[in-house]
């Protein structure tokens, strides 16, 4: 099993910055991947990021060159930096684990995130 605290929402101005932090708990934190993903009320969840266990990121194109993510195998975190945000990035975003090429099973509670313009 899994625990994922995500933490470090808010509210922020358009071109602001904010950083997300997920820590985890259970399982050796270096045995799984970890991604981030987002939701808006009514829409389905989006793909943001995600970092392999050997960091190995990877983006989507509406975050990328904007947003960072980067893990901390010491203090069993992950982190997703955000700058540049936009109105559209409002949301409430998520960490997830996963071991190997499996589905992500493993959620935290999520954190709100809201740009305004």
């Amino acid at each position: 099993q899994v625990q994922l605290v995500e933490s470090g929402g808010g509210l922020v101005q358009a071109g602001g910055s904010l950083r997300l932090s997920c820590a985890a708990s259970g399982r050796s934190f270096s045995s799984y991947g970890l991604g981030w993903f987002r939701q808006v009320p009514g829409k389905e969840r989006e793909y943001v990021a995600a970092i392999s266990r050997a960091s190995v990121v990877d983006y989507a194109g509406s975050v990328k060159g904007r947003f960072t993510t980067s893990r901390d195998n010491v203090k069993n975190t992950v982190y997703l930096q955000m700058n540049s945000l936009k109105p559209e990035d409002t949301a409430v975003y998520y960490c997830a684990a996963r071991f190997g090429s499996d589905s992500y099973d493993y959620w935290g509670q999520g954190t709100q995130v809201t740009v305004s313009s």
